[in-house]
Order: C-alpha cells, then sequence, then structure tokens
C-alpha cells in the first residue's frame, strides 16, 4: 500500500460526499413535483407522455396498485428484450449479421437486464446487435434504475407521510426519474466519454491490418451511450464481454475515476433524499455513515491484500504486489476500489479480473453482495434494503429497552418487522439453496473449470451475483447452459422481486401510520450508538448467508464424492 494509493481512496470518497447534499436536494424536487431549473425544457415533455400514456399525474396509488403498476411494467420490459434477441437477424443496424439468440440465453439476457442485474453469459461484441445493444439493454438500463429509484422513494415516503393510504405513482414517478435525473446527466456523460475515446457509432466493425500482416476486426458501435447508464444506473452489463476492462468501455485513468463516481453518486445521495423527505437530514448522514464503515472497511481489506500478494507469487520474486488479472494502466489501488465499489453499489462492472483476486481479496467483494447490496448499493435498491435492516434495528433495540420500537416518528410493530425479514431472507434461500443443487448435479459441474474450493466459490459468486442483482462473476465457470440460464435468472427474479413487494407493503403500512413526536425513551437514531448497532445488525444477517456457505463447502464435496447415488 503507498501513500498515493490511500490519497486516490480518499480523494473519492470526498468527491461522492460533497455530491450527496446538491443531488439530494435536486432529486428531492423532482419527486416533490417542484419546479427545477430543466422545468421550463422538459415539463412540456413530461405532460405530454402522461397525455400519451392516459396517466393522471395528481392521482396516487395505494402501495398495491403501486407495485402491480411496476410489475405489468416490468412484463412489457421482458418481451421487448427478449423479442429482439430472438429476432435480430430479421432487424437492422446489424452490421456484423449477428444470428438470433438462442432461447434460453435470450430468456436469461431479459430477466437479467429487467432485474438491473445484467449477468451476461454472453460476449457483446461477438452476440448482439447494435439495435439490441441500443433499444434493448440501454433502454432497460434507463427503465430497471429508474424503477429502483421509484421504488426507494416509494419506501421514504411511507416514513415521512401520516395517516395515508397512498405512496404516490408509479407511473409519475418513473417518468421524473428518467427524464430529470438519469436522461440530462447521461447526455453530458456520454459526450464526456466520447471525449476521453470511447467509440460511439452506427458504423461497421473496422478491419485493420496488424504489424505481423494479420488481419483483425475491431468491434465498435453505440458505445459511450450504454456505458454512461450503465454506471450511472449502477446496471453495470458491458458492451464488450471484457466490460470496464476493455480499452474502448474504459480508456484513460479519468474515465475510470469518473465511471467509480457515477456507480455510487445516486445511490448516496438517495439517503439526504431520505432525510429531507423525513424533515431531518440528519437521519440520511446516519444512514451514510453506516454505508461508509462498511465500504471503508472493505476498500482497506481489499486493497491491503492486493498490494501485499501471495506467498507463492513471492517466492517466484514477483513482489509489489498481485497484479495478475489488472490493466497495467489502472494498477492495483485503481483495481482493488472498482472491485469494492461495483459489488457494493450492485453495479457488477468490473476493470479487473474478480476471479484473479488474491483469496482474501476476492472474499470481499463476495461478501459486498451476500450483505444484501445496501453499501450504497443499487440505485434505490441500495436505500430500500438498508431501510429494511434499519426497521430489523430498531426492532432488536427496542427488545433490548423494553419499549414498543420507533423509527422517525413510526412505530415498528409486527407486520413491518416480518415484512423486513421476509425481503432479507429471500437472499440466502436462493443463494445457499441453487449453490448446493449446482455442485452436485452432473451438468452443473461441468462447467467448473476449476475444482475444489476456487470452484466450489465461482458457483458461489454466480448466484450471490445473481440473487443479489449485482451481475459481476468470478471466471470459470461456463454460464451459456440451459441450467445456469434457468437457474441464474430465477435467481435474479427472485432476488429483486421477492425483496420489493415486502417492501413496498412495508412502505404502505407506515404510510398508513400516523407520527409521533419523540420521547424521553426515544432511541437517537442519528449518533455513532445508531450506525453500530445498525453495522452489527447488518453483519450478523449477512452471516445467515456467508458463514453457512463457508459450511456448505465441505458438505457438498463430500456430497459430490457420491453423486451417483444421489441422482
Amino acid at each position: 500500500m503507498t501513500l498515493i494509493g490511500w490519497f486516490q481512496i480518499l480523494l473519492y470518497c470526498a468527491i461522492v460526499v460533497a455530491l450527496v447534499k446538491p443531488l439530494g436536494w435536486y432529486m428531492t424536487r423532482v419527486f416533490n413535483g417542484e419546479r427545477t431549473f430543466l422545468s421550463p425544457v422538459l415539463r412540456p415533455v413530461e405532460t405530454a407522455l402522461y397525455r400519451i400514456g392516459g396517466v393522471d399525474e395528481k392521482r396516487e396509488q395505494h402501495w398495491l396498485t403501486y407495485t402491480v403498476a411496476m410489475l405489468l411494467f416490468h412484463v412489457g420490459g421482458f418481451l421487448i428484450i427478449y423479442s429482439l434477441m430472438r429476432l435480430q437477424a430479421l432487424l437492422p443496424l446489424n452490421p456484423a449479421e449477428q444470428s438470433a439468440v438462442a432461447p434460453d440465453l435470450s430468456f436469461n439476457t431479459a430477466i437479467s437486464f429487467l432485474t438491473n442485474t445484467n449477468w451476461q453469459n454472453y460476449g457483446g461484441e461477438s452476440t448482439l446487435s447494435y439495435l439490441t445493444q441500443m433499444v434493448g439493454l440501454t433502454h432497460q438500463n434507463f427503465l430497471s434504475a429508474a424503477t429502483g429509484i421509484a421504488l426507494a422513494v416509494a419506501l421514504i415516503r411511507g416514513f415521512s407521510r401520516s395517516s395515508m393510504r397512498t405512496i404516490g405513482n408509479f407511473w409519475v414517478d418513473v417518468t421524473r426519474c428518467t427524464l430529470y435525473v438519469l436522461l440530462p446527466i447521461c447526455i453530458v456523460y456520454a459526450l464526456f466519454l466520447v471525449w476521453q475515446g470511447m467509440p460511439q457509432t452506427l458504423g461497421p466493425y473496422v478491419e485493420a491490418t496488424t504489424l505481423e500482416g494479420a488481419r483483425q476486426t475491431i468491434a465498435v458501435g453505440p458505445i459511450a451511450s450504454q456505458v454512461a447508464i450503465k454506471m450511472l444506473g449502477t446496471n453495470g452489463g458491458g458492451f464488450f464481454n471484457a466490460n470496464a476492462a476493455h480499452p474502448f468501455e474504459n480508456p484513460t485513468a479519468l474515465s475510470n475515476f469518473v465511471q467509480m463516481i457515477s456507480i455510487f453518486a445516486l445511490g448516496a445521495a438517495l439517503t439526504n433524499v431520505f432525510g429531507r423527505m423525513v424533515g431531518n437530514q440528519r437521519q440520511g448522514w446516519a444512514i451514510l455513515a453506516v454505508m461508509g464503515v462498511l465500504f471503508l472497511s472493505g476498500v482497506a481489506v481489499t486493497y491491503w491484500a492486493e498490494a501485499s500478494g501471495t506467498s507463492t507469487l513471492s517466492s517466484l520474486g514477483l513482489t509489489g504486489g498481485n497484479m495478475e488479472g489488472k490493466e497495467v494502466r489502472f494498477g492495483i489501488v485503481a483495481s482493488s476500489l472498482f472491485a469494492v465499489i461495483t459489488t457494493a453499489a450492485s453495479c457488477g462492472a468490473v476493470n479487473a479480473m474478480h476471479d484473479s483476486f488474491t483469496a482474501l481479496g476476492g472474499m470481499i467483494p463476495l461478501l459486498n453482495i451476500q450483505l444484501g447490496e445496501i453499501i450504497v448499493g443499487g440505485v434505490g435498491a441500495g436505500m430500500y434494503g438498508m431501510l429494511l435492516f434499519v426497521v430489523l434495528t430498531i426492532f432488536v433495540a427496542g427488545l433490548m429497552v423494553g419499549r414498543t420500537p420507533e423509527y422517525v416518528g413510526k412505530k415498528i410493530e409486527a407486520r413491518e418487522v416480518k415484512m423486513a425479514m421476509l425481503a432479507i431472507l429471500i437472499l440466502p434461500l436462493m443463494i445457499l439453496g441453487w449453490t448446493a443443487v449446482a455442485v452436485v448435479y452432473p451438468a452443473a459441474v461441468a462447467s467448473m473449470a476449476n475444482a475444489g474450493p476456487h470452484g466450489f466459490t465461482e458457483v458461489l459468486y454466480a448466484f450471490t451475483s445473481a440473487t443479489g442483482n449485482n451481475g459481476s462473476a468470478f471466471g470459470g465457470l461456463t454460464g451459456n447452459t440451459l441450467f445456469y440460464n434457468l437457474t441464474l435468472a430465477s435467481s435474479m427474479f427472485v432476488g429483486r422481486f421477492f425483496m420489493i413487494v415486502p417492501a413496498m407493503a412495508l412502505a404502505g403500512s407506515l404510510a398508513a401510520k400516523k407520527s409521533i413526536p419523540p420521547s424521553a425513551g426515544t432511541l437517537p437514531t442519528t449518533g455513532g450508538l445508531f450506525v453500530g448497532l445498525v453495522v452489527g445488525v447488518i453483519l450478523i444477517i449477512g452471516g445467515l448467508t456467508f458463514f453457512p456457505a463457508l459450511a456448505l463447502g465441505p458438505v457438498v464435496e463430500h456430497l459430490a464424492g457420491n453423486a451417483n447415488t444421489l441422482f
């Protein structure tokens, strides 16, 4: 580890924190329907969209109606992506003449992008046409991100409102998020990426002659527009198979740094939106402090592990840390920081191969996802996931002092705790369940390129990433098979929507409650004690996945040795 390395990390954190308040202020105005500096340009577009869609922007929805609208919206998204992939050979904007995508892979990819996971069992430059990349994937990157933010705002309204049956209007929230937040930033962002050297073209792939005289095909395309929302919306799906390690998807150290900032920007700012909407910005800073403690701990461990290298590398005379699987233009610190950011934020983009990290360095990205993707998390998803843990923390604290727990003026009772636990327990169920099946099912085992603990970790990481809607992966696992396409799709679907429905039920329950003023017995929720309690609860509940997974390894290894008796 070096002083300049830590300076980069601290500079990154300082910029993200500096963006929290202005972005939080702006997004609060957007979702409250207040005037912004973009209103003169975008308000006519917004009202026209409502008119075309038959939406009454002043009519709010019950939590159940809000949730059903969200689910129907995603049915449409699934049909668009699936149809484009199956029919792309017949559609325009296909200069590389890509063929139709197989049904199981199309199914997996459609589920992946509408759940904001962006798990990719394919190489984009060798599988998808420009039309599929733009109209299918980039389009859904905007809408899945907008959905996550809208759901977070709906839950925040549950805490901020009193004796109300509604939590907002899904169609209005998604429209405003896309028009006023995501699109303006991405237009400027994409232009910056083009300036840094990222291609943005509809022209055909480039044919080049190498110095040795061989012919080489260089893939290009509408890359900058996809990368901008891929990072800002914490989607993570790359135009290229190598993702952000590819020089066309991440050309310079500056583009790398800005991409890292954009991954955290909106998710961190939502903590300020929460504080503003509940009338106490210190509540938002306390939640951000919880995220910060977990994030900096992960960065410190990963950076130390990668900078220290391994005993095997040292015995070969390779000092200076572990550079395997990392881009020289980024180095160890930027690669380690990126890995922690992308797994803390449910983004899944990678600028280095996590499979090549040291054992301890690779453990942190895995643990980040298993904690529930709430260390900033995906845009919106991280915020509503964190609030579920806050509800459980308040409940535990209430048990400790023998009082009915309350948070920001709302009593936390049995219904709210049940909804929070139901949402959180989905993760270990899917991760551990499918991992156990995969490591003893012969067709799934055949996809593993590595045996032993490392092969097991690759499978565990795959189902962790899918269920956590992250999308990053360890290498060494062939995912484009019928088994993995279907099981990973089911993990992504359950990990997203089976968490959303209880969270929205919680929002409706809270909005209907009366607000009560704090009393002498109310637990302060803006100080260090509360931050420490939330961190502790997150680590304990996160252990519901992590520690059973450690124990699961020897068990499944034994079962795999007797697989013939099981099947």
